[in-house]
């Protein structure tokens, strides 16, 4: 099973409240940054997963993270349990499922075609400049390649064009919002049955 929330009202919740319900793990990052929205997205989506956790799992304490050698967050003491994290400059979202994810939201804006000739592959490249969407199309392509790199820590050594070569397309699904685009990756297609992509609205407390 494979569940994704998300919230788009960053704004809609006490930050300090917020802060006093997070691990110390999370306040103490969510800290590092000196831009208020920053911090209530680094807190939204750890929020989110809280919500996630206690609703599929039961799970109430604060979940604490290790981190693999590649910086690909896990769930300490909940091995079973996977999840991913995401948030863009409106939103914050998250993923939790039974199987490896990997998950991404991204703003959609516009793109520079120099930068996407560096990112993108070929047949990527052709997909973006014939789309009636270039900026769309290449947000999406680049939520596909972040939440691939979520799930498998595999950056392609440093080559992000490459990143899509081998992957299974059934294995995405992605939706757009239309400010922000999201994908969720599971790696296979046959995890990615059933997947429940429903965005259900959420308060942040």
């Amino acid at each position: 099973m494979t569940s994704v929330y998300l919230c788009q009202d960053i704004y809609g919740f006490d930050l300090q409240q917020a802060l006093a319900r997070v691990s110390g793990q999370r306040r103490q990052q969510a800290l590092r940054y000196r831009q208020e929205r920053d911090r209530r997205l680094c807190v939204a989506a750890y929020r989110l997963l809280q919500l996630a956790l206690q609703r599929q799992y039961g799970i109430g304490e604060p979940p604490q993270f290790t981190y693999t050698s590649k910086g690909k967050p896990l769930l300490a003491g909940h091995r079973h349990i996977h999840c991913s994290l995401s948030h863009c400059q409106s939103a914050a979202a998250v993923a939790v499922s039974d199987h490896p994810v990997g998950i991404d939201i991204e703003t959609r804006d516009h793109y520079s075609e120099e930068v996407a000739a560096r990112v993108m592959s070929g047949d990527e490249m052709r997909r973006i400049l014939t789309s009636t969407d270039p900026a769309g199309e290449f947000t999406h392509l680049w939520t596909m390649k972040e939440s691939l790199y979520k799930l498998t820590g595999d950056d392609s050594g440093g080559n992000p064009a490459r990143m899509l070569e081998e992957a299974d397309d059934d294995a995405f699904r992605t939706i757009d919002g239309g400010d922000w685009i999201l994908t969720v990756c599971l790696g296979r297609a046959s995890h990615a049955d059933g997947l429940d992509l429903v965005l259900e609205v959420v308060t942040i407390a």
